[in-house]
């Protein structure tokens, strides 16, 4: 592990992983940088994949009061200390990614979650009850009203191992929430951003997801839209290896 401070003095933890450019990965919400152990197993055949904890996860530090801007300089701060030419964003932290600015070659973004025709509605008050509620019950919030989670398997998930590395990653909630704004697909900011940029979706994944896919490529100048195995909300590490060598270094 390494570390990177942010410009407001945050330090961002980081692993660099394999050889090859750099392809940094950035996390969704309610996920450390632990949870892509599989997928930087598969993409460290090709790239150096730097994996970081979003502020407030994992071993990176966080710093108070939050603004979405000090996470687009992180992001910039990991990418100035590893040089990493390629990135790969997963769900919300899509916007962490788009917003950025951050100068990529190339980019990938999985499945933002921005809420097409057929999606469930963002929870009544989202923001405001996420300030509101303690770590668990924003925890509930999240996954039952917002990701559509059976309540009976969140109250199950309180006994298992995973509960409190959750609880600790609950204040982000927040921060997500903020970074997609009103969930809308963002098309004026779409249109801004020039990069060449593969918009991936999985195939289980229900129709408003992929249509988020679509239109978010639609919208980009310089993007396609794809779908390939996997599950709920993501594509398997293996095709996203295959996918991401074939477009990245053209293998």
């Amino acid at each position: 592990m390494q570390k990177v401070t942010s410009p407001d003095g945050t330090e961002i933890a980081y692993d660099v992983i394999g050889t090859g450019p750099g392809l940094v990965l950035v996390a969704g919400a309610f996920t450390a940088r632990s949870y892509f152990t599989p997928y930087v197993e598969a993409l460290s055949t090709a790239f150096a994949v730097v994996n970081y904890d979003r502020r407030g996860r994992g071993d990176s530090g966080d710093t108070s009061p939050y603004a979405v801007e000090r996470e687009w300089e992180d992001l910039a701060a990991v990418q100035a200390a590893t040089g990493a030419r390629f990135a790969c964003a997963f769900s919300s932290g899509v916007m962490v990614l788009l917003q950025s600015g951050v100068p990529f070659e190339q980019l990938a973004v999985v499945e933002p979650p921005f809420r097409t025709e057929g999606a469930p509605p963002v929870p009544d008050r989202y923001v405001e009850r996420l300030q509101e509620l303690d770590a668990a019950g924003a925890a509930e919030l999240f996954m039952v009203e917002a990701v559509g989670q059976p309540k009976e398997a969140v109250d199950q998930m309180r006994s298992t191992p995973m509960w409190p590395e959750l609880i600790a990653m609950a204040p982000t909630l927040l921060y997500d929430a903020l970074q997609l704004r009103d969930s809308a697909v963002p098309t004026a900011l779409l249109k801004s951003i020039n990069t060449p940029t593969l918009a991936l979706f999985s195939n289980a994944s229900p129709a408003w997801l992929q249509e988020s896919v679509r239109q978010t490529a639609a919208a980009l100048p310089d993007a396609t839209a794809e779908g390939h195995e996997g599950t709920f909300h993501t594509v398997s590490p293996e095709t996203l290896t295959q996918v991401l060598t074939g477009r990245f270094l053209g293998v």
